[in-house]
């Protein structure tokens, strides 16, 4: 055997040696016999081990239940199997969630993988149970959607690693979400309360998990995909979104790249950055000057956050002809949809997320979020004139803008207190 045969050798052999190692890191999180290494929190719901299974009934009156694990879990990746009655309501896989006196009184909060067996198939979705809501929904990756299927078993993967959390169905990737809210926490299976809209009488719907595994020794995240990326945490820009094509329009922390009109100087009178924000400062004066970015887009993809005070109103407002607010352009609402004391404006086409004055945008409870907090958003503009808005994972509205030369964008200031931070594009070509 010459040196070149043994080294090939040498090296196979280094890699199987591996390979069969990294299999038997390996931890059985159900034995399939009983629930040992597990807790029952929360609802009251019915869940016992069966063939080989864990079994979950719901029983009515019951609010959300979960049987958790008794460890706690920072980077891993966690397979299991999962099967659910069409009849059933939704359910899901709890990971880096948490349960302590502080919150609600130990209600189970954190990161949840969807089990969804109805139309909208938002199956392999990052929900974050009794906290923010939906973070990433298959609204953003429709190609995932037909993974999961109804009346058969579904295999699940997840993958945490520092603050990346991805998740596959049937080994098609769904979701990927960069968050530091939680970076470590307990495994569950939720038991969903009861739906008054449920099909069936309450406390007929079942779902069963099996085969659940979890590694964390010698773990190594998968290979990148291109699937879209929900990054929460501010003003920061992944790896993989720079491979993406997305870039920062504002670093988080200095004026740079911000103008008033025809791209003079920083308005600091208007303006403040403070905590990772740019916030509007309230203002009654007549003349309030809005910020603009210094290059035009043609087709791009927007992405940014904001947060609403009481009665707020702003906007961003794109495709504008030049960097002046009497520009003519386009404008993405921004706005607390209730006047003060509680009353909702009238014009729906002036409501969060509208195509201000034009197009009505078709908000849902999913889509919204409480005054106070953070919103993700998006403005899409497609090189054949196609135009979207988004709203926290959701589509808001489509339609077909007019033909254009590359315009500037604009954060309008109307004075009063809207924030915005993380806003990163991408060209379309």
């Amino acid at each position: 055997m010459n040196v070149i045969s043994f080294l090939l050798l040498l090296i196979i052999n280094c890699k199987l040696a591996f390979a069969q190692k990294s299999d038997t890191d390996w931890e059985t999180l159900f034995n399939g016999k009983d629930l040992s290494g597990w807790r029952h929190i929360n609802g009251n719901h019915k869940v016992e081990a069966k063939d080989g299974m864990i079994v979950a009934t719901t029983v009515p009156g019951e609010p959300n239940g979960f049987l958790v694990t008794e460890k706690e879990f920072a980077d891993f990746i966690l397979e299991l199997d999962v099967s659910i009655d069409t009849t059933m309501n939704n359910s899901g896989i709890q990971f880096r969630s948490l349960s302590n006196s502080e919150y609600q009184n130990y209600r189970l909060h954190g990161f949840q993988m969807e089990v969804d067996p109805k139309p909208q198939r938002w199956s392999g979705s990052i929900y974050d149970e009794a906290r923010r809501g939906w973070l990433y929904t298959t609204e953003l990756n429709p190609a995932s959607k037909s993974a999961f299927k109804n009346n058969t078993w579904n295999h699940y993967r997840i993958e945490c690693f520092g603050t990346s959390n991805r998740t596959w169905v049937n080994g098609v990737p769904v979701s990927h979400l960069i968050d530091n809210e939680t970076v470590n926490g307990l495994i569950g299976l939720q038991m969903h309360s009861n739906n008054p809209n449920d099909p069936i009488p309450p406390g007929d719907h079942q779902i069963r998990f099996r085969n659940i595994r979890i590694k964390t020794k010698n773990i190594q995240p998968s290979p990148p995909d291109d699937i879209f990326i929900v990054n929460l945490i501010p003003n920061d820009l992944s790896a993989q979104e720079k491979k993406n094509g997305y870039s920062l329009l504002w670093n988080g922390k200095t004026s740079n790249g911000l103008h008033e009109t025809n791209l003079g100087k920083f308005p600091e009178n208007d303006w403040v950055i403070e905590q990772g924000g740019l916030t509007i400062r309230e203002s009654k004066a007549k003349e309030k000057k809005s910020l603009f970015f210094k290059n035009p887009y043609k087709a791009f993809e927007l992405k940014f956050d904001f947060r609403l005070a009481e009665s707020a109103d702003s906007g961003i407002k794109y495709l504008l002809s030049k960097p002046d607010e009497s520009a003519e352009g386009l404008e993405f609402q921004i706005q607390d949809d209730m006047l003060p004391g509680g009353v909702p404006r009238e014009n729906q086409k002036e409501y969060l997320a509208s195509l201000n004055g034009l197009v009505a945008s078709q908000q849902t409870i999913f889509s919204k979020r409480r005054i106070g907090q953070w919103h993700s958003a998006m403005i899409r503009v497609y090189p054949d004139n196609r135009i979207e808005h988004w709203l926290n994972g959701f589509k808001m509205l489509e339609y077909k803008g007019k033909a254009h030369e590359n315009g500037f964008i604009m954060l309008e200031n109307k004075g009063l207190s809207v924030s915005f931070r993380s806003i990163k594009i991408k060209e379309l070509h």
